[in-house]
């Protein structure tokens, strides 16, 4: 069993392509991707201000009055037949110092696995789960400043392993309206495992993040930078089997001296978004992971690895989105969201504040 739960990491690690900084903290599904959205902008998006729930989960700075009665299902199809998915909704109080809360929960299953002795026996069956409940707030303090905070209440079940863990995301927005241009400050899960899974307590996936963006004035296309582990210089995956090169979007290089560039650009995550028509019904996407890139490209293959796209469209009251993420030769992810307003149903029940 001992074996089977050794094989469990490994693939999730995999799975969430952070090999050397997945290895140094419990809860890293804390990292995955919540919406088909974010998976499509390269798995990391902070600084998009609209009426998406979803994004609260990432940076609670994004909390607004239009995420009102918004209400979102997320659903994400792993490797190895891993199933991940996150559910939200926000909520507008203006008599309660005029916040925007949301409440959501994240789920990872990765199914069910044979039990066995030393020698291979099989003697039963057992289950392997990830959940966290996450409920924040956030509110305009200026005219061009939100700030935001999450609470996330976790709990990760491994056969009769168990574990319980608090952590908190604290987030700061800048936005010039003017010029359509935001910056993000965002500390990502800080916070504590309270029982541990043996005898070892360990540390949370923390993560300072900055990031931003700027929509087009001539074009309705937004670009997005995010630049995550401002706390950690060296992401770099530690292989002597293997010679780094440093060029971007990993183009082939015999010259080994300068890794720091290769380690700077694995910071950032690179996106872009369309957002067409009017109202913004049909939103095209496209994004670059440099991290997911070098770790998960095949030396002397080439292959669309760290590289994401996907689409969104709204359809009368329901907005459906769609991502698929390539991570590697032996193939990629795909990301389904769907989300609506329960306020456009004409529930006044609901839409009374």
């Amino acid at each position: 069993m001992k074996k089977s739960l050794l094989l469990l990491n490994l693939v999730f690690s995999v799975s969430i392509a952070f090999g050397q900084i997945g290895g140094d903290a419990v809860y890293t599904f804390l990292e995955l991707a919540q919406s088909a959205r974010v998976s499509a902008l390269g798995g990391d998006l902070i600084t998009v201000y609209d009426d998406d729930v979803n994004l609260a989960m990432s940076n609670p700075a994004t909390l607004n009055p239009e995420m009102h009665t918004q209400l979102g299902f997320n659903h994400n199809f792993h490797f190895g037949k891993i199933q991940n998915g996150y559910a939200s909704f926000g909520w507008h109080k203006p008599a309660w110092g005029d916040l925007t809360f949301h409440a959501g929960m994240q789920y990872v299953s990765y199914g069910t696995f044979d039990e066995t002795d030393i020698y291979g026996t099989v003697q039963g069956e057992f289950k392997a789960a990830d959940y966290a409940l996450t409920i924040g707030a956030g509110k305009k303090l200026y005219e061009r400043l939100s700030v935001g905070a999450n609470l996330k209440v976790i709990n990760s079940q491994y056969a009769e392993f168990d574990s319980w863990g608090l952590a908190t995301d604290i987030g700061a927005m800048f936005y010039d309206t003017a010029s359509n241009f935001i910056v993000t400050l965002v500390a990502r899960n800080a916070g504590v495992q309270i029982n541990n899974f043996h005898q070892t307590r360990e540390a949370l996936p923390f993560d300072l993040q900055l990031g931003v963006s700027k929509r087009l004035e001539h074009l309705p296309f937004r670009l997005s930078v995010t630049y995550h582990h401002l706390n950690q210089w060296n992401i770099l995956y530690d292989d002597p089997e293997l010679e780094e090169d440093f060029l971007f979007f990993g183009e082939d290089s015999t010259d080994t001296s300068r890794p720091g560039v290769d380690n700077f650009f694995r910071h950032f995550v690179f996106s872009g978004e369309f957002l067409l028509g009017a109202n913004e019904n049909l939103r095209l996407r496209v994004g670059y992971n440099h991290q997911r890139k070098k770790e998960l490209s095949v030396t002397n293959y080439r292959s669309m690895a760290g590289f994401s796209l996907g689409f969104g469209l709204k359809i009368s009251k329901f907005r459906i989105d769609y991502a698929h993420s390539f991570y590697h030769l032996a193939g990629g992810i795909n990301h389904f969201s769907i989300s609506t307003n329960l306020g456009a149903f004409g529930n006044k029940g609901i839409m009374d504040q």
